[in-house]
């Protein structure tokens, strides 16, 4: 069980609203100081701008800070897969995380199906775990049924239970579901607040420990037994995210988000040494 933070972590440090971004080289460079052993470049265009050398140095970087890095996108199109592999082997990044969109399986998974298996060759050549991620555009048993179908160790489940409340899917479900085939694991919580004037809620990121999400039963089902490695002799990294709303200012902002990750950091951590899990 690897542990590490990912963009989504890191979201305030380089919206729009910050004067003075963090990019890339930099959040390599955060999570090496927090300790990490992943980092997540997940949802960055910035990283598609990059020329090979570019990425090439930002693998250098992170070996020599002891971090490994991973990649993530959105759409499962063969060309844009087979973009991102590019980058992703030039990255020396063994997951690439990405997100069937409600379009690609508007006529049915079969076309999505089809898509996905074009990209197999190259997923096995260069040794890479796609992790398709859950959440409300794809019912989890349609994205299941999908991985399935595809019966390869290179294809499973970016699991985060957060993104399918909204599609009225319990966490819980969701959790036990896909902890089987589960090759990647976003970390965030998340909790309702009531609206001013008790008219509906606001869904959106809590400290850990502050909301809905069971961290035990979560990191339980996916790190206990057989379903502690993917089917290629991997263990699920485990990546933190955050749903933070803005505070009212950014320096406010930031600290809250970096208190949060310290928070969840710790959390993981210490139930890693609990447990001991199997080695990644």
């Amino acid at each position: 069980m690897k542990i590490g933070i990912g963009t989504y972590s890191l979201f305030w440090e380089f919206e729009s609203r910050n004067p003075s971004p963090l990019d890339i080289p930099g959040m390599i460079d955060r999570a090496a100081q927090l300790g990490c052993e992943v980092f997540q470049i997940c949802d960055d265009p910035r990283v598609e701008q990059r020329d090979t050398a570019s990425l090439h140095d930002l693998r250098e970087r992170a070996e020599l800070l002891g971090v490994e890095l991973e990649l993530g996108t959105r759409t499962i199109g063969r060309e844009h897969l087979g973009r991102y592999l590019d980058i992703a082997e030039a990255l020396g990044a063994r997951t690439l995380r990405s997100m069937i969109q409600s379009q690609e399986i508007a006529s049915g998974s079969e076309e999505a199906v089809s898509e996905l298996r074009a990209s197999l060759p190259r997923l096995e050549a260069a040794g890479v775990s796609l992790a398709l991620e859950t959440y409300e555009q794809v019912p989890t048993s349609t994205l299941l049924g999908i991985v399935e179908e595809l019966d390869s160790p290179h294809v499973g489940i970016c699991l985060d239970p957060a993104n399918c409340v909204s599609a009225l899917e319990h966490p819980k479900d969701v959790v036990e579901a896909c902890a089987p085939r589960t090759v990647n694991l976003h970390v965030k919580d998340f909790a309702f607040a009531r609206q001013e004037g008790w008219v509906g809620f606001t869904y959106s990121g809590a400290p850990l420990g502050e909301g809905l999400l069971d961290l035990d039963h979560e990191l339980r089902h996916v790190y206990s037994g057989d379903r502690s490695a993917s089917a290629i002799g991997r263990a699920p990294s485990a990546i933190v995210e955050h749903w933070l709303p803005w505070q009212g200012d950014l320096a406010t902002t930031l600290e809250t988000e970096r208190t949060w990750t310290d928070r969840t950091l710790a959390a993981l951590r210490a139930w890693r040494e609990a447990h001991h899990p199997s080695p990644a």
